[in-house]
């Protein structure tokens, strides 16, 4: 059957419950988050259990960073990535993304777009890459939840994809930057 996993918020004591039950026993166990009861149950069940990273501090940034090119992938594997995972960007550690070679980040930025910008052109500068892609798998979907969120991945992706793909046909980045400004009304 499986486990199944139900989480709940207890206002009379004021912390956060889950069940779990594998068809022959049930588990229930209390904490301070919703995330950390279903991870205790879990592993009342002997399953490891996924606990989100704790929040970052104001102005720094976690975010994926993938080598995801339009033309021949070199794969994960390729020489053209030795330098960067023998010694991977300040903040960041190599991971394996399938098909690509990609870095799990915590940077300093304003906002997500300013620490991507300065990191991307960190790796093009010192190892000769255009890193495009920020993990994004379903680019349709959308959050209006601020400069730092999962909408700004969204719009990062993006943006990272044009500076790929622009140049071969034939924009530069002042083409780039002439449409949104036009398109924003500025």
């Amino acid at each position: 059957m499986g486990l199944t996993v139900k989480t709940w918020y207890d206002s009379d004591d004021g912390g956060w419950s889950a069940t779990g039950d594998d068809g022959s026993r049930t588990v229930t166990l209390t904490a301070d988050s919703a995330d950390e009861a279903g991870a205790l149950v879990r592993e009342a069940f002997g399953f490891k259990a996924y606990r989100p990273p704790p929040p970052l501090p104001p102005g720094r940034h976690r975010f994926s960073l993938v080598h995801c090119p339009v033309g021949p992938e070199p794969g994960p594997g390729a020489s053209v990535y030795d330098a960067l995972r023998a010694e991977p960007p300040e903040g960041c550690v190599v991971e394996d993304f399938g098909h690509y070679f990609g870095l799990r980040c915590e940077r300093p930025g304003k906002t997500l777009l300013d620490a991507v910008g300065v990191l991307c052109a960190e790796i093009r500068e010192e190892h000769g890459l255009l890193m495009t892609d920020l993990g994004i798998e379903k680019l349709w979907e959308w959050s209006s939840d601020g400069t730092d969120g999962w909408g700004a991945a969204i719009v990062g992706q993006l943006l990272l994809m044009a500076a790929e793909r622009a140049p071969e046909l034939g924009y530069g980045p002042n083409d780039l930057v002439r449409l949104l400004r036009r398109a924003m009304g500025e």
